[in-house]
């Protein structure tokens, strides 16, 4: 099994990994059929139209991810990674007023969001909670092209041919047998990485660069330079914004007011000893709020989660001893090691298993590679991830109003607090422990599983369902 550090750290734009993101790539990927040729059904005329369908939680909670806005700009041709957010509203604006969209490489094609763009509050697709239906037609209506995406969590985007590949394909198939032969240290579970650990002598950090290597040379440090960067860069824009983030619930940015109280206490002897959290508090909500409003952030491994990594990258850089810019490397590597060992044996999407798959995940992640990089072995490693996986089981996901803010912003400010309280308690232990991380990862799925629709990003219960009145 290899999933690579820039699967796990994708850069993208707010509010949504799975609702924004994951809709874009797939209204794009769909144009790139067209371009390149796509076999249209018999009997269709030239292409002329083009609509989208959206099911499951894309539909219960797509207007307060912004799916609508994602499979419009996709339409146009643009991609998350690219996209300038300050942009998004106008190009929105200008295709629901022309219902036109003007891909490059394709003529003009008709697109009336109003008839072309459906919220289908029917029951779920088969694939997954996450299903979008894209179409293209010819001048008479017939269909000229279809097809089905899942979008799966953190902006991974599947058709209905490439997940059921996925399905079929377990631990011990051809594809890990040929991921054995490309990578040198192919892990697909925790037991095997410490064993792979074990027997090389060397730390998750130095296996998963030693298998990014083969991918990306010696420009991989360039490239993870460039998500920490994009992380930092958000942080930094998080802490300087105030407002009110979009949306309708009129949730106040409070990151800079918080930011501005803890620099004011600088160098006095006033300070708590809890104040750490405040600042790790204060990294991640800076991050949220921009995702809340739909700014530049780095998948990690969700949007909806995307503040715990890089607050604690934050905090470990700027308030820990002895922290360097290579720690910073390998805590990313460290972190993705583990998210990509959640996302093989789980899930890391909200819509399939609750807000344990996401800020859960990023907790276990940020402990994994905190613990790394202030001296943890292996096993300590293993140790802080499994904690902090283990205390977010049973969270749920019902966002109010479908927005990314509320519970969201507060909960990765939790979530970093847990993962370096994980990473600290696995710290004074010697890695030896009773749940191997393994079972966490299992029992995180199966309690997804048995989780109430209700509560899995559809916003028919829990928080999204009891707001104030007033």
């Amino acid at each position: 099994m290899f999933l690579s550090v820039f699967d796990v750290f994708k850069i993208g734009i707010g509010p949504s990994s799975s609702h924004t993101m994951g809709p874009m790539v797939a209204a794009a990927r769909f144009l790139e059929d067209l371009r390149g040729g796509a076999e249209k059904i018999p009997g269709a005329g030239n292409l002329h139209r083009l609509a989208a369908s959206l099911h499951g939680s894309l539909a219960w909670t797509g207007k307060g991810h912004a799916t609508d806005r994602a499979v419009i700009l996709g339409f146009c041709g643009l991609l998350p990674e690219t996209l300038d957010p300050d942009r998004a509203e106008e190009l929105e604006a200008q295709v629901r007023a022309e219902g036109m969209v003007h891909p490059e490489g394709l003529a003009p094609l008709v697109f009336d969001t109003e008839a072309d763009l459906v919220f289908d509050f029917g029951p779920p697709l088969p694939g997954h909670a996450n299903g979008m239906v894209l179409k293209a037609y010819d001048e008479a209506g017939n269909t000229y092209h279809q097809q089905t995406y899942y979008s799966v969590g953190g902006g991974f985007v599947l058709t209905e041919a490439e997940l059921a590949a996925q399905k079929a394909d377990d631990q011990h198939s051809l594809h890990d047998e040929k991921a054995a032969q490309r990578f040198p240290y192919p892990f697909g579970t925790a037991a095997e990485m410490l064993e792979m650990g074990e027997t090389s002598g060397l730390s998750v950090a130095q296996m998963k660069r030693a298998n990014e290597r083969v991918l990306h040379g010696a420009a991989l440090d360039e490239k993870i330079d460039r998500i920490l960067d994009t992380m930092d860069e958000c942080v930094a824009r998080g802490l300087e914004q105030e407002g009110i983030l979009p949306g309708g619930l009129k949730v106040r940015r409070r990151a800079k007011a918080i930011h501005d109280q803890l620099q004011a206490e600088k160098g006095m002897n006033l300070a708590q000893p809890h104040q750490a959290n405040d600042w790790m508090s204060v990294y991640a909500m800076a991050v949220n709020e921009e995702n809340a409003a739909g700014g530049r952030v780095v998948t990690s491994p969700t949007n909806g989660a995307a503040g715990v990594v890089p607050a604690v990258i934050r905090y470990y850089r700027d308030h820990c001893v002895g922290a360097t810019r290579q720690g910073c490397r390998d805590l990313l590597l460290t972190a993705s090691a583990i998210g990509g060992l959640i996302k093989h044996n789980a899930s890391i999407s909200g819509a399939e298993a609750g807000c344990q798959a996401e800020v859960g995940s990023a907790a276990a992640m940020a402990a994994a590679g905190l613990c790394a990089v202030l001296g943890g072995s292996n096993k300590q490693i293993e140790n802080a991830a499994e904690i902090a996986l283990e205390h977010h089981l049973g969270m749920t996901c019902d966002p109010a109003a479908g927005l990314v803010q509320v519970p969201c912003i507060e909960r990765n400010a939790l979530g970093a607090i847990k993962a370096v309280s994980a990473a600290a308690l696995s710290l004074r232990g010697d890695g030896e422990h009773f749940m191997p991380l393994d079972n966490c990862i299992r029992v995180m799925l199966q309690t997804g599983q048995d989780m109430s629709e209700k509560y899995k990003e559809t916003s028919t219960g829990g928080i999204a369902v009891n707001l104030p009145e007033c």
